[in-house]
Parts: structure tokens; sequence; C-alpha cells
């Protein structure tokens, strides 16, 4: 089957409508380029042809760049460097073939271009784009761990200069018709497709040349290439110390950066060589599988139907949110947000009130951020209806319980929720910390009780971490992951357990920061490590935010429900006695680890005295592995105790929920991409210095073998001659 359809219009303009087949998007296949191939031969053969309009015969978009399923197959087949740079030169050959071919060809970008998508359209001699507010053109491959390998890098510099093509490129920006207008990637703007087409065919009557400006022999850079250019110090020098500084885990940016500055100074089929290489390296890493993975199991999440013998999942018209704090009003926000009516309840009207003040003020950024319309806005904060009165939750369909984290408080609520509640309709927890077998007791029905827990900032965090009790029926799991998908969430099922997956990940991470700094790691050490790692907010800075006071309630909690000893943090409770002790809280009470001020905040320096350091400080290194590998090891013990069922679970919470690094792919990842006997290896080092809790535990790690043997016969493998 043909993936551009072509006629030829009696003016002699040909037209190429691209619909790949089996695809709800159009993506670039090997059968693509081959029918690209044969095109291209095809108008450049014919004298009749005085130029070719590109545009989508799909109505989701222009084209959403390469199939990210593809890549995925090749790198879980071995692909090396040397073979991911020969299919990139194979590709990109293809488009050089198209804007060297000698006729003039037009971009009608009719809906989104991303990554191999826009560097298709670069490729042609110009770009007029359908000027619709859904619609967003970049190159985002820096997000998958790569760089545009089909000429992407080359093409865009040499359009915009390097200064104004670089922060696209780095940070794989998404523009809209207007910015990408204003930015010069695209040259005209069109409200209709017809118009876009009419244009497209206009500039094509005109008799333009076919050929891009860097093929015209005199053609200079704008603002100039190479260490002598007056930006090189700003554009290179400056920024690959930042680059290192901040993602010195990530090798794309660098190699996107040396790519421009390499491929710059010498003629555009070199550069598109030079590009090839440092693409070849990328594909071939370890980082860019962990990325590209993580990535489609997201976007899989996102859309996972639970299996519930037939149940059609509950619609739900008429949410009750119960409890108007942060998490609360978070929650009230996305859902009136996917056209959802909200009861917000609160134990006073005022503060159920100011919830709904923070949808106002958060739609109304996005007013003034040109991204949602004034009446839009008004529209989803009239949703949310704010009450003191319980039976305003009459008739809603589920219910989210968001109030403190104390089990008698949340017990108190659940009457009025029960009796709020539509028939067969759900009741949910936002618990992060108790177990939903014990909030269910005392309830008529605990089959329809579940637990939904979203992470702070609701409106930013992605993940919804849906935890199954001991009687939670099928239906009601199906019922909360149809909900997570409808507030655009990405849910991960979770099996009751002390502290579920996330909070219990979460906990090891900053208890070793405090172990470590008991016994006299120093503090900035300890800090620092944690950003070189990638971790977006080191441990003892993120353990300011979410307080002391609430740690040593954890504690407490997790004694007086008699847990076993491993839950009960002993390793780290000492150091929260201490600061509680000092009513050093956290950022709330202006101190904890570290001291805020008006300037901003910086590590306490009454921590020398309370924890002396030690003589002899260990490597930074082995600070930044104590980190990664106590959450990856306590990730490995949950799935074999049954708490996540697969390794995707705990990948996607630890990265979406908590902020593991994503170069990793995840707590489990990470275990794979170290290699399974040197995690060991280390581990079992860390044991004999830092306690039994590194102890790598054969159950835990025999699950992980078998778990990365069940995804690796899932993935099918890259068959076939070398790319």
């Amino acid at each position: 089957m043909t993936t551009i359809h072509t006629s030829l219009d009696e003016a002699g303009i040909a037209l190429w409508q691209v619909d790949v087949p089996g695809h709800a998007f159009n993506v670039l296949t090997p059968e693509f380029f081959e029918d690209l191939d044969r095109a291209i031969d095809d108008v450049a053969a014919n004298p009749a042809v005085r130029g070719v309009i590109l545009t989508s015969g799909k109505a989701s978009g222009f084209m959403a760049g390469a199939d990210v399923e593809q890549i995925l197959d090749m790198q879980a087949g071995g692909l090396t460097p040397a073979q991911g740079a020969a299919w990139a030169i194979a590709n990109g050959s293809v488009l050089r073939k198209l804007e060297t071919c000698g006729k003039p060809v037009v971009a009608a970008i009719n809906g989104l271009a991303l990554g191999g998508g826009l560097e298709l359209a670069l490729a042609c001699h110009r770009r007029v784009l359908l000027a619709r507010a859904d619609i967003a053109i970049g190159l985002p491959e820096v997000t998958l761990g790569l760089l545009p390998g089909a000429g992407g890098t080359q093409r865009l510099a040499r359009m915009l200069g390097i200064e104004k093509a670089l922060p696209l490129l780095l940070e794989g920006r998404r523009l809209d018709p207007a910015k990408a207008h204003a930015t010069g990637i695209v040259e005209d703007l069109e409200d209709s497709e017809e118009a876009l087409l009419a244009r497209a065919r206009e500039w094509l009557l005109a008799g333009p040349a076919g050929v891009q400006p860097w093929d015209v022999k005199g053609y200079q850079i704008p603002g100039g290439a190479g260490p002598l250019a007056s930006h090189a110090a700003r554009s290179f020098q400056a920024r690959a110390s930042q680059l290192r500084a901040r993602r010195g885990r990530y090798p794309a940016p660098i190699a996107i950066l040396s790519a421009v500055y390499e491929g710059t100074q010498v003629a555009m089929d070199v550069g598109l060589k030079i590009e090839a290489k440092y693409f070849g390296t990328l594909i071939g890493g370890k980082v860019s599988g962990n990325l590209v993975r993580a990535f489609l199991r997201q976007n899989r999440a996102r859309k996972r139907d639970l299996d519930a013998s037939g149940h059609e999942p509950l619609e739900v018209g008429r949410l009750g949110v119960i409890g108007a704090g942060m998490m609360g009003a978070g929650i009230a926000n996305v859902a009136a947000g996917a056209g959802i009516d909200v009861v917000l309840l609160d134990t006073s009207a005022e503060a159920a009130q100011r919830a709904q003040d923070h949808a106002a003020r958060q739609r109304a950024k996005e007013v003034e951020r040109g991204r949602r319309s004034e009446e839009s806005a008004h529209e989803i904060v009239a949703r949310i209806r704010p009450t003191a009165d319980p039976a305003g939750l009459s008739g809603t369909d589920l219910i989210i319980e968001a109030v403190f984290e104390d089990r008698d408080i949340k017990g108190a609520v659940y009457k009025d929720a029960l009796a709020g509640l539509a028939p067969g309709g759900v009741l949910t927890s936002n618990t992060s910390t108790l177990s939903i077998g014990s909030l269910a007791q005392g309830l008529p029905d605990p089959s329809r009780f579940i637990g939904m827990h979203f992470f702070s900032p609701v409106e930013r965090m992605p993940l919804v971490e849906i935890i199954a009790g001991p009687e939670t029926s099928p239906a009601t799991m199906a019922d909360a992951f149809a909900l997570a998908g409808r507030l655009r969430k990405t849910p991960i099922l979770v099996h009751d357990s002390p502290g579920f997956y996330t909070s219990r990940v979460f906990c090891t991470y900053i208890d070793e920061a405090m172990a470590m700094l008991r016994e006299g790691v120093s503090p900035a050490l300890i800090e620092n490590a944690a950003r070189e790692a990638g971790f977006p907010a080191p441990p003892l800075a993120v353990t300011d935010e979410v307080s002391l006071d609430l740690q040593k309630r954890v504690i407490e909690q997790a004694q007086r429900d008699g847990l076993d000893a491993r839950f009960l943090r002993a390793h780290a409770e000492p150091v929260v006695e201490a600061m509680n002790a000092r009513g050093r809280l956290g950022r709330k009470t202006g101190g904890g680890f570290y001291t805020f001020t008006d300037e901003g905040k910086h590590l306490w320096e009454g921590l020398a005295d309370l924890f002396p350091l030690a003589e002899s400080q260990p490597a930074a290194d082995d600070v930044a592995k104590r980190l990664l590998y106590i959450q990856a090891l306590e990730s490995a013990r949950c799935l074999a105790e049954g708490v996540i069922d697969d390794e995707a679970s705990a990948d996607l919470g630890s990265v979406l929920g908590i902020g593991f690094p994503a170069w990793t792919g995840g707590a489990l990842s990470l275990i794979s991409t170290v290699g399974v006997d040197a995690f060991v290896a280390d581990c079992t080092r860390f044991a004999d210095r830092a306690g039994p809790r590194f102890h790598p535990d054969p159950a835990a790690i025999e699950a992980v073998r078998a778990e990365a043997e069940r995804v690796r016969q899932v993935r099918p493998v890259l068959a076939g001659e070398d790319a």
C-alpha cells in the first residue's frame, strides 16, 4: 500500500498527500522513505511538473515524526552506533535528494509537525502552516536522548542562525503557529486548509527556484559559524559548561551542540554525515534506550484498559472532592478542566471558596499566556461548586477524599461521602501512606473503595498511583483508571502495602540522605552528588519541602500500626527526632536542613554541630550510588512482594511521581542499565558499610532478572541486515 497519494493539475503543480496506513498519525516508516524516493524521481524526470505541494492526507496532523516503536525495536535488537549512523544517513539522503531534485517543493503543514515531520518540512523550499491553536511544530528528539537525525541540526542552524536554532534543538521546544512564524521556521500562515493549499500553489506558480539558500554559492549562515563567530563563546563554550553541569548524565545535548558546531563549518553534505555520526552514538546508547522505552510506556499507560469482565467503566459526570487544601483544590481544577462538574466540600465555606479561587488564578495565567480564551477559563471555574454543606455531594458518581493524612479524620468524612454517592458510585482516597484495607474497614461495600494518590502540584504532576485494597473489585479498578485517563494522568496499579510504592521508595531516598548525614557525610556533598546524579531536587532540600514533622508523624503511625521493623525507618529516625526537637521542621518554619531567607536558602550552619563531619569523606560517586541504588533495591523488593506487577509500573512511578532521574529509565531499569551483577556487587559493598538495608535480597534480584527477561521477550527483536 502506498504512503503518498499523488496527483498533477493542469498548471503542472503536483500534490503529494501523505497517508501512512496502519498509524493514527503519519510517521516516518521505511515504506514512506521508499515511496518518497520514487516520487522524487518521478517529478524530477517529468518536465510537465513545475513544483510540488507536500501535505498530509490525515486529519490527525502533518507528520508526527519517526516511528518510536521502530526505534525501540532497533535498540532492543542491539543496534550499534555504526548501524544507527548508517540508518540516519540512508533516511537523510532521501530528504537531501528532495531539496536538490531541481523542482521547488512547498510543505503545506496542515497539522502537528514534530521531529522527523518538521525535518521533512525543513527539506522543502518553503513552508506554509495552518494557524490553528492545537497545532505545534518542533524538534523534541532531545527528550528521547536523541538528536534530529535527518538533517534537522544542520538545516535549522543554516536557516535561522546558530544562536536562534540552538535553544530549539537543545530544549526540544514546541512552537505554536504564531511563534513558528515569528521565529522564521515557516514563511506563511493561513487560517484554513483551502487557503493553505492556495498559498502554496500561488508560490509555486510564481516560478521559484528549486534550490535551498545553503546550496547557493557564497551563502553564509546568519550570525556566522565556527570559533570566530561573534556568538561562539556564548553559543558553544559557555553553553557546553552549563550543559555538563546541569545535564551531565544526558549525552544528547552535548552531541547536538557538537553536531551544530562541527557541521556548520563545512558543506551541507559533510554536515549531514557529522550529524549522523552523533545520532548513531546516541541511538546506540543506553540512555536513549531508557528514555524511548519510558516514553512508550507512558503513552501505553494512559490508554490502558483493565480487564473487568465486560464492565463498562463509570462515566463520571459529577465528581465530589472532600478537602479543599492544596491537593483537593488541584484535583478539582484538573477535573473541571476535563469537563467534569465538581462539588468541593470543606469544613468551612471560606476554605472551599479559596480552592475555587485557586482554580481561577491558574486559569487566568493560561489566558495571559494565550493558551485559553477568557470564556473557556470562566466555564472551567464555574464547574467547581465550593460548599461546606455535605448535602451538596448528593448524586456524585465518584468521590475523592483528600483530607489530612490521619486514619480517624478520613474515617469520619466517609459517612458524608457515602450518603452523597449515587448508586454504583465509587469512593476513593488520596492517601499516600495509609493502608487501603484499613481505611475500608467498616465501609458497607469495600469492593467500591480504592486509592487514587495524586501528586503535588496536581496540575503539573502526570502520575496517579491507583491502589487496590484486598477487597477492591476489578470493576472499581477499571473505573479509577478511566477517570485517570480522562484527567490526562498516567496511572499505575499498585497493591496495598505500607507506603504503597511511591511513598515507600521516596522514603528510602530521603532516609538514606539523613543516614549519611548522621554518619558524618558532608551535607553539601550529599546534595551535590544528588544533583549530579540527575535528581531534580536533592534529598535534604526536598525533605524540608515535605516537612520533618510529617516524617515524625509517619514514623509514629507506622509504630502504632505495628509494622515490620523495615518500615520503621530506624536509620533516619534519630535525625528526624533531632530536627523536630530543635523546631527545624522545614520551609514552613523558616528552617530545616536549610535556612530560608528573603534572598534564598542555604544549608543550615548548625548541621556541623548536630552531625559532626567524619574525617574521611566518601567519593561523590558512591554517595550518588547510595541514593540511586537504595531506591532501585526497594523497587525490586516491591516487585518480588507483588506491590507492583511489572517493571513498567515501577519505572513510571519512580520517574513521574518521585523524580527518579529519567536517564536511568526508572528505578528498576537502572539495575539493567548498570548490569545486575555490578548492581549486586555495589549493594553488597554498601551493606557492609551502611547496614543490612542494602543487602541484595535473592528473591528481589531474581524477580528483577525474571522481569527483564519477560520484557525482552515481549519486544520484537530487530532482524535482518544492518540498519
